[in-house]
């Protein structure tokens, strides 16, 4: 082999080594130095535009090509890039819309979105003495949507209502109104106090310190939040006795039953059953579908004459108590304004990690796409969204877990390819081809959130026991779990080591030890932050969630070797996603020449292309493979990691001089 050096890709902030020969690639020209993953066989022409990435490296040239004083701020550079590096793709994300994943996708979010917010609004109803309803609860995912799917830079992250702020509305209530503070304009200052807050941090470029999160703060986030949805589902069958023990036993039958059956959905899209267009049906439609069958089963036989408790109502297009949408935010002590702002900080905190961490998830190092991220503007997007619901006094939207990242994964198409794992050789396995990436059905399931709130479709929203929402809180939290990397570390410390396969990247440790402390300490962090939140603290947790950051960045490399870490933990999302921060912080990606080709040659080992029933068109995978000259648009990806296989390469293209 020749002999290497190493060829440090600079970023705002970082570089990104590779090794690369001595001889050819120093005559380079400078743009390619950028790109840390490039193919030698790869090739297009001046007229390809599509997806190529010229846009992107031009408006981030000026920050990427030297390094400033931490001190010097430049004020609007990272909400500019931002926007210069995702307008050349807008058109596309529209015209992209043109494909069948978007149909399951918009479905399924519309269910994932909507089901878990009327909880939400059971939760906030109850706790708050009907402050919050469920047209509150559906308008604030209603402006997310929009707002978000119209003009965020990261169109595929889902906005909505999620369990922190829920328990965050229902702690203000408890702290403020016994000091007869009017809530809804405590709560607007709130929101307003927060939007300055959100601009001040996109407009310092603040979302560079996303640098810093590793997977080690987001699993300890996810954890937490789907525990919050298990917790949920269980608060809402213990309110079930209210009625009468025949009530509470049927809504907790009807509660497992819904959780066993659409988690039975997705074990059969992911299995060998059936015929796949049957599979992928079952996996796309299972959850909505177990909703619709469950509404309907309870009133079948002797079941029909049970008393089961249902979602309250308000009047179409109406908030739930007597008021006007308008906050009256003058009708408060001065006092009281000034009073919003350490919760206003709080929020701040909470929606800076929650939304961001949402976005990251979202496009993961899992999901492979082509299309540049925006943290900056999408930050100050936020702020905007969060004034204007203290203004309407509805709850705060933010980014979703785990919807979001479940909303990427169904608009993932796959592919078959061979199985090149020592274990499973010969046979097949589906792999993402890639992701439709588009603002549509982003945009859909927020327009059919507002036609539930006309008067049909809130009595058919009535007739839903809470049984089955309690039953879609533990589907939503079981989903959550069992992706979250706390859960497949214990997995794999509860696996016989003998029979656990060498593939597995955790048996490369030496020190199980190690494994072992890494993940009582993910436990011990989500424990305390679940701790929190059932006190009158709860108010704070946020600040708790936001010192993992510094404590992996800082403290875990004393007590972990560097291999141990990067085992252990890993970037959240690749270097060309967090280009718009500067890259992700001390990253080091190591891949030969020979290995770029190798990769590109298993990426073209494509087995069975009968993607028809994910993408709506046939042979569209080839086209997306074959001749870069030839189809240019389409043919751009970024680079990224794929686990124990490696570094996914040879998919940019090279121009040629």
């Amino acid at each position: 082999m020749a002999p290497s050096e190493t060829l440090t890709v600079p970023t705002q902030r970082h570089g990104v080594s590779i090794p690369s020969s001595t001889g050819s690639r120093k005559s380079k020209k400078p743009w390619q130095h950028r790109m840390p993953f490039i193919a030698k066989n790869r090739e297009v022409t001046g007229s390809d535009d599509g997806l190529n990435r010229a846009n992107t490296r031009a408006s981030a040239r000026t920050t990427s090509s030297r390094k400033t004083d931490w001190w010097k701020v430049q004020l609007f550079r990272g909400m500019i890039n931002d926007v210069r590096r995702r307008a050349p793709y807008y058109l596309s994300d529209w015209t992209d819309a043109w494909d069948y994943r978007v149909v399951p996708a918009t479905v399924y979010m519309y269910f994932a979105n909507i089901l878990p917010a009327l909880a939400f609004s059971l939760d906030m109803f109850a706790k708050t003495k009907m402050s919050f309803g469920v047209n509150e609860v559906l308008l604030a995912s209603v402006l997310g949507a929009v707002v978000f799917s119209i003009a965020a830079a990261q169109p595929l992250v889902i906005v909505g209502v999620t369990g922190p702020i829920t328990v965050f509305n229902y702690t203000v209530y408890d702290i403020i109104t016994p000091q007869g503070t009017n809530y809804f304009a405590f709560m607007c200052w709130i929101g307003l106090w927060s939007l300055v807050m959100h601009w001040i941090l996109a407009i310092t470029n603040a979302c560079n310190a996303l640098t810093y999160v590793t997977r080690f703060p987001c699993d300890i986030f996810g954890f937490y939040v789907a525990a919050i949805y298990l917790q949920k589902g269980v608060q809402v069958l213990t309110r079930q006795w209210e009625a009468d023990g025949e009530s509470a036993y049927l809504a907790i039958m009807i509660a497992l039953l819904v959780l066993m059956v659409a988690y039975g959905c997705g074990v059969v899209g992911h299995s060998n059953l059936f015929q796949r267009h049957f599979r992928k049906f079952i996996e796309d439609y299972g959850t909505p579908l177990t909703v619709i069958f469950f509404t309907g089963f309870v009133h079948i036989g002797k079941m029909r004459g049970v008393d089961l408790l249902t979602l309250p109502i308000s009047k179409a297009f109406y908030p739930t108590t007597d008021r006007s949408w308008f906050i009256h935010f003058w009708d408060i002590n001065v006092g009281d304004v000034f009073l919003a702002i350490p919760f206003a900080i709080l929020l701040t905190i909470l929606f800076y990690f929650d939304h961001n961490v949402s976005s990251l998830m979202a496009q993961g190092t899992e999901f492979p796409l082509r299309k540049p991220a925006g943290f900056h503007w999408d930050l100050f997007l936020l702020g905007l969204t969060t004034g204007v619901a203290g203004l309407l006094g509805i709850p705060f939207p933010n980014g979703l877990i785990p919807q979001a990242p479940f909303h990427t994964q169904a608009l993932c198409v796959t592919r078959t390819v061979s199985d090149e794992d020592e274990e499973h050789k010969g046979h097949t396995r589906r792999v993402t081809d890639h992701v439709v990436e588009q603002r549509v059905s982003n945009l859909a399931q927020g327009l059919l959130t507002l036609g539930t709130m006309t008067g049909p479709l809130l009595i058919v929203i009535h007739l839903i026991p809470q049984g089955v929402l309690a039953g879609l809180f533990f589907v939503m939290g079981v989903q959550a779990l069992e992706a979250n990397g706390i859960t497949l570390k214990l997995i794999f410390l509860a696996k016989d080591a003998s029979l656990t396969p060498r593939s597995d990247p955790l048996k490369s440790i030496e020190r199980r030890g190690a494994i072992w402390a890494f993940v009582l300490l993910e436990l011990t962090g989500f424990g305390a932050t679940f701790a929190i939140t059932q006190t009158i603290a709860a108010i704070g947790f946020p600040v708790f969630i936001l010192l993992l950051v510094p404590l992996r960045t800082w403290v875990l490399p004393r007590w972990f070797k560097a291999s141990e870490l990067a085992v252990l933990d890993g970037p959240t999302a690749s270097p060309f996603t967090m280009e718009s921060v500067g890259g992700n912080f001390g990253e080091v990606v190591e891949a030969e020449a020979s290995s770029a080709e190798e990769a590109a040659g298993d990426a073209d080992a494509i087995l069975d292309e009968s993607d028809e029933a994910e993408r709506g068109e046939a042979g569209a995978g080839r086209k997306r493979t074959a001749g870069i000259g030839e189809q240019g648009r389409g043919a751009v990806r970024r680079a990224s990691f794929r686990g124990e296989e490696g570094v996914e390469l040879g998919d940019l293209p090279v121009r040629r001089g």
